[in-house]
């Protein structure tokens, strides 16, 4: 992983900046421990309201805002990952993290489509790729926060060991754990322009409901997994390529008018889906060699905020 390095962030500075300018990094470390910005930002929020809990005293005392930041925010993530775990197991339907545009596509959200805090944008790397995001889904919860925070941020093991609870030793083994979980679950990907391609072809097939070409295009394996928000959708789970291409030319058969638009999705070419200049659907894509082997479909409405503009 060669992701942007800020363990302990410990820059010179008035405390204040030092605080307020973590923002964006923190939001950047929770939104991957939990593969949801609202979560992240939620935690983020409550980060925050301990540190200015704190008397000034207590404050001044603090030698590295930055590092304190970092701890606290990393044990109301593992805390959360805890409960939400049983909340997305239970959950009806399938749970994918929330994908996330580029940044020159963000909205905030609210009506109007205002241009979302810039701090506040997640840097998309390979670390945000929706097929990484999934595997961590895959691991404990201090497996995550112990492989995140080493293997992504560059923590020491020291550091980890103060925000997981445990040994510098155990966390090592952690986030070996997730380590080889990565590795098991990931192969090669195809280069970027090639994953272009690919989905540009997708695309094009879907839009003139070519089912040969849809075939074509899809490995024999290929798996469609549909997250709904908790609300049934038709078919959350469609396995094999010919299936999954039918259920492609069925949706738009159910839903006349819908334009289907090429985006970066998580970094990676995408693809997302509006009807009447709304937001239904975004689609992230695994590709391997010349053919998709994964889709993920979102059209949970809490997840497609910072798609909402038209």
């Amino acid at each position: 992983m060669n992701t942007r390095s800020w363990p302990g962030n410990r820059r010179p500075g008035p405390v204040p900046d030092a605080v307020t300018g973590e923002r964006g990094r923190l939001i950047n470390l929770a939104y991957r421990l939990l593969g949801s910005l609202a979560e992240a930002e939620d935690a983020v929020q409550e980060t925050y309201a301990r540190w200015y809990a704190m008397s000034a005293q207590q404050q001044d005392a603090v030698e590295s805002p930055g590092a304190w930041l970092t701890k606290v925010a990393g044990r109301v993530c593992l805390n959360v990952l805890g409960s939400a775990r049983v909340r997305r197991e239970t959950s009806v339907g399938e749970w994918i993290p929330e994908p996330l545009p580029e940044p020159g596509e963000w909205t905030d959200g609210r009506p109007g489509g205002g241009t979302a805090d810039p701090a506040d944008l997640v840097t998309l790397d390979e670390s945000v790729s929706m097929a990484f995001l999934v595997v961590l889904e895959s691991m404990t919860p201090a497996e995550r926060v112990a492989f995140v925070l080493h293997d992504v941020f560059r923590y020491s093991f020291a550091e980890v060991a103060e925000i997981v609870g445990r040994t510098p030793a155990a966390c090592r083994q952690l986030a070996s754990s997730g380590r080889r979980r990565v590795r098991a679950s990931q192969p090669s990907p195809a280069p970027a322009p090639r994953q272009a391609a690919v989905v540009r072809g997708f695309r094009r097939a879907w839009e003139a409901g070519d089912i040969d070409a849809l075939v074509g295009l899809l490995d024999p394996d290929a798996t469609v997994i549909a997250d709904g928000g908790g609300v049934v959708v038709r078919r959350p789970r469609v396995e094999g390529g010919e299936q999954v291409a039918r259920a492609c030319v069925e949706l738009t058969g159910r839903a006349p008018g819908l334009t289907i638009l090429e985006r970066t999705v998580n970094g990676r070419p995408g693809l997302v889906a509006q009807q009447d200049g709304a937001t239904t659907a975004v689609l992230a894509f695994d590709v391997a060699g010349d053919r998709v082997t994964r889709v993920w479909a979102v059209f949970d409405p809490a997840k497609l905020r910072a798609w909402t503009r038209g």
